[in-house]
């Protein structure tokens, strides 16, 4: 069985991570469960330290994780004050024990002015199919985030 776990003994002492994996570039496995076109949950962290999740759509570019936000949105105003961020996504499949395969993703995240609605668009196309029409075309052009993954886990060979 193959579940991460972590434990926070603080800022100053190393995570301690039993069948998660450290790293910065995204296993061709864990790519293809983030690019299903799954919803992911992803937490950010509200002014008062207490979690706040939302449903994003996302996609990949450059080993980086990506999704957009057309208005002001709370994990947006999050993320600016307090970069740390995780997202999960569920495989959709069990394992061999039975459990539901899913990839959680810890990492940093990086708001970037614009081009929110195009790659919006382009996420349209995965998640409700081709020719959408969404977003709309009078849509502002919002943000995109950039989530720099320094940590992977969860159920799936990406964690072994």
């Amino acid at each position: 069985m193959t579940i991460a776990h972590v434990i926070d003994h603080g800022d100053d002492a190393d995570d301690v991570r039993c069948g998660g994996v450290s790293m910065t570039t995204i296993p061709e496995s864990a790519r293809e469960v983030l690019t299903s076109g799954r919803v992911a949950h992803l937490v950010t962290i509200d002014p008062d330290g207490s979690p706040q999740v939302s449903l994003v759509w996302i996609g990949i570019e450059d080993d980086k994780i990506f999704f957009t936000s057309l208005g002001p949105r709370r994990k947006v105003d999050n993320l600016e004050r307090d970069p740390r961020v995780a997202l999960s996504v569920s495989a959709g499949e069990l394992d061999a024990n039975g459990l539901e395969k899913y990839v959680v993703v810890h990492g940093t995240a990086h708001v970037e002015a614009g081009d929110g609605k195009r790659r919006l668009g382009e996420l349209a196309d995965i998640y409700l199919g081709p020719g959408s029409g969404f977003p709309p075309a009078d849509a502002p052009d919002g943000v995109t985030v950039f989530i720099t993954p320094t940590r992977i886990g969860g159920v799936g060979p990406w964690a072994s």
